[in-house]
C-alpha cells in the first residue's frame, strides 16, 4: 500500500535551529530519501508563496498564499511504499519535524488502476 506522510513542521521550529544544529536535521531528512520504501519526497517553499486556486461565482478566483485556520501548514511530504500501517509508522518515527514538536499525517493513497488514472 501507497502512504501519503504530510509533514506540518511546528512553526518555527526549524528557523529557530542555529546552522550547526540544522545541519544533521537536514541530512535526517535526505536519509529518508534513500530508504528503499520512499517513492517520493520533497521540501516545501514556505506557505506565503503558495497560489491557491478555488471556484468563484463567475470565474476561478486566484489568491496568494494559502487559506488556513490553522497554525499547522504543510512543509513537505514523503510518499512511502508499505505493507502495512504499523511498517508506516515506523518510518514516520523517523521523521524530524515530529521531534521538533511538530505533526505527521500519515494517509493512504487510493489505489487507482493505471488504465483508469486520468
Amino acid at each position: 500500500m501507497k502512504y501519503a506522510l504530510l509533514i506540518y513542521p511546528k512553526p518555527g521550529s526549524h528557523e529557530a535551529l542555529s546552522p550547526e544544529e540544522y545541519a544533521p536535521v537536514n541530512a535526517a531528512y535526505l536519509a529518508l530519501r534513500e530508504d528503499p520504501r520512499c517513492i517520493a519526497g520533497a521540501h516545501l517553499q514556505p506557505a506565503e508563496t503558495a497560489t491557491t486556486v478555488r471556484h468563484g461565482s463567475r470565474e476561478a478566483l486566484i489568491t496568494d498564499g494559502p487559506f488556513a485556520d490553522t497554525r499547522e501548514v504543510l512543509g513537505g511530504y514523503y510518499v512511502l511504499e508499505a505493507p502495512n500501517l504499523d511498517d508506516a509508522l515506523e518510518f514516520v518515527h523517523k521523521i524530524p519535524a515530529i521531534g521538533l514538536g511538530g505533526a505527521v499525517e500519515i494517509r493512504p493513497l487510493v489505489d487507482v488502476p493505471t488504465e483508469d488514472a486520468f
